[in-house]
Formats: structure tokens, sequence, C-alpha cells
């Protein structure tokens, strides 16, 4: 049996950078050809076995692994067995990254496949949780990440800077009073004069968390305080500035813990408007 099903949706991303391509394929009793991307490729396998050479070896990566090859390594790919494999993948432009690293040598990924915790997270999150996403800030919390991830998987040491406090609490500030509309770091780079992506890892080393997380609790919060005033979820995930209830879903879970209606039904609820 031949068979391959295969999804292309090419997303927005950040600021000035162009569409980067996502994929969702399943391959049975096909194989890819040896071929090359000027891209880092970033696949999490979903099920099955993913067999491809790469870099004069035959690699494996099985599910629940991430796959990262480096942009322009010559790779193929096919199925291990005869039940075929899955994979969902985004293609990361090595411009991109390098915007984050500063002018840093491009990370390189040993073997092309990795176990290492924080890296699958990073792959999940840009590959999985960012598509389909319209707010360009989840791509560029996503693609910071995603390129310390792979920096650190390398093996190299950031650099230690002393961050700019000033700057922080500026690009706090206005994120408080864009929390319906958004902010992208572009925005956050004209309001501080701070680099973005520098402004990025102070703002993680001052407050502990990315300034596009920060928005989206600050989202929640407004949210949460719209379910408690009797806003029906639809009314509160437009109001609080989500792109569709299903984001307004998928954030509430992250930040809380659990779905918006099962928060309406949960005591600690209850214990909150008594």
């Amino acid at each position: 049996m031949n068979s391959a099903a295969h999804s292309s949706n090419p997303s927005h991303s950040a600021g000035s950078f162009e569409l980067i391509e996502r994929v969702a394929n399943r391959l049975v009793g096909a194989a890819f050809s040896p071929h090359r991307h000027d891209t880092y490729t970033v696949a999490l396998t979903m099920a099955g076995v993913q067999a491809f050479n790469y870099r004069g070896s035959m690699r494996h990566s099985l599910a629940g692994q991430v796959l990262i090859l480096h942009p322009d390594e010559i790779h193929d790919g096919h199925c291990s067995d005869e039940a075929g494999f899955s994979y969902r993948a985004a293609y990361v432009p090595p411009a991109h990254v390098q915007a984050v690293l500063g002018g840093a040598k491009l990370p390189f990924v040993v073997n092309g496949v990795s176990t290492n915790p924080a890296l699958i997270a990073a792959a999940f999150n840009m590959v999985i949780d960012c598509a389909g996403v319209e707010d360009p800030g989840a791509y560029e919390d996503a693609l910071y990440d995603l390129a310390h991830a792979m920096n650190n998987a390398a093996g190299r040491a950031a650099t230690v800077r002393i961050a700019n406090r000033t700057a922080v609490m500026r690009a706090r500030d206005f994120l408080e009073t864009a929390v319906v509309f958004g902010a992208r770091l572009d925005q956050l780079e004209q309001v501080t004069g701070c680099d973005r992506w520098q402004l990025s890892r102070d703002f993680r080393a001052l407050l502990g968390t990315s300034p596009y997380r920060y928005l989206q609790h600050r989202r929640i919060d407004l949210a949460k305080r719209m379910l408690r005033e009797g806003a029906k979820l639809a009314e509160a995930a437009h109001g609080a500035g989500f792109a569709d209830q299903s984001h307004f879903g998928r954030t509430f879970r992250k930040a809380v813990g659990l779905a918006p209606k099962e928060w309406l039904r949960s005591d600690l609820f209850r214990t909150i408007i008594l």
C-alpha cells in the first residue's frame, strides 16, 4: 500500500517576518527522496517511527521525540515498518533564529533527533500551539524559546548581560494598556528603545515570564472578571482580545489548568465570588 496524506498551512509570523510553512503528514508505504531545505526543519513525530538518512547515518525519530534538521543538510524520509508514521513540522528560516541570537553562530543539533525536554516543549509550541493562531506575538514568543532551546541543546552558553530594568518596566506598563488590542515585540522596541530580543530576554529575567505570556495572563484576568459578571464565553473571549473562542479556551487552560466552563463550575470560582 502506497499512501501519503499531507496538509500545508503557511502561517503569518512576527513583525516584518515572512510566512512560515507548517505541515501535517502521514506516510505509509511511501518515501521522500533525498532533498534539502533552506530552513530549519522542526518536526514532532506523532505516531510510529520516522526513519531517515542524515549526515551519513541512518536516524530514527520515535513518537514524542523532536527532529531538528539544520538548513541545507541533505536528508530523506521513509517508514521503518508497514504501519508508517505521522508527524507535524514547521520550517523556520535561519534568519529568524539569527535575529533572536543576535549574531551568534547558528545552533546545530547533533544527530538531528533529540529527547531534550526543553527542546521538545519549544518545538511543540512552535509546531502545534502556534498553528492557526493569528496573533504574531505567539510566533515571536515561540521563536525565542525555540532558538534558545536549540542553542542550549547544541551546548552553547548564553551571554550574560545586565538586564535593562527601565526598559522592562516601560514594556510592562505598555502591555497593561494593550490587553485587548495586543502588542508585538516591534512595538515594545519602539516604546522602550531597546532591541526586541534583548528586551524579551530581560523581561523574562526580571518578571519571570515573556512579554507575550504576560499579556496573555492579563487577558485571562480580564476574561475572568467578565465571566464573574455574567458574560458568556464568547463575549469574554472577544472582550479580552482573543481571536476566537477556541484560542481563548486553549490559553485559559494553559494559564489556569481548567477549561473556562470547568473553572466556572469549580470550587475555586465559587470561593472567589462569595
